[in-house]
């Protein structure tokens, strides 16, 4: 009796392939999903921060516009800032005005190369965001618009 039960005990030794396929095909799934998830997180992470700089400036400008009347026209080294995704500027509006701009022109080490996030200002004090990052993917910052252009 002795033999007969240990050939009904057989241990298993290991998977079998249909099992390693499907978690392969359970990986490869949830990779397909993740990683452009992911893309899209860290270039809304990229913008987040070139606005996130820029607004650190508008005191800077506010108290310009006290002092003067009109929208400083700073460069990177007067505003005392720098960016490593791009160069900063402030553009003033026409006239004599309180309106203008805060500019970032995303350079190369950025995934945007070439474009352009602001704060723009109007003459009444009213502070948008506005960037020339196409807007096709929900990646731009809450309140910023997609827009043709930014003079600078």
């Amino acid at each position: 009796m002795k033999p007969l039960q240990q050939s009904k005990k057989t241990l298993q030794q290991g998977f079998t392939l249909i099992e390693l396929m499907i978690v392969v095909a359970v990986i490869g799934v949830l990779a397909a999903i993740a990683i452009p998830q992911y893309q899209n997180y860290v270039k809304k992470a990229e913008l987040g921060s070139a606005l996130a700089t820029i607004a650190a400036l508008k005191i800077n400008m506010e108290d310009g516009i006290a002092s003067t009347g009109s929208f400083p026209n700073y460069s990177s080294s007067q505003l005392g800032v720098s960016s490593s995704l791009g160069t900063i500027t402030s553009a003033p509006g026409t006239g004599a005005s309180a309106a203008g701009a805060i500019i970032l022109n995303l350079g190369s080490k950025s995934q945007f190369t070439g474009k352009k996030i602001a704060l723009v200002r109007d003459a009444d004090g009213i502070w948008d965001c506005e960037s020339t990052v196409s807007a096709s993917v929900n990646i731009l910052p809450r309140g910023c618009q997609s827009v043709g252009s930014i003079t600078n």
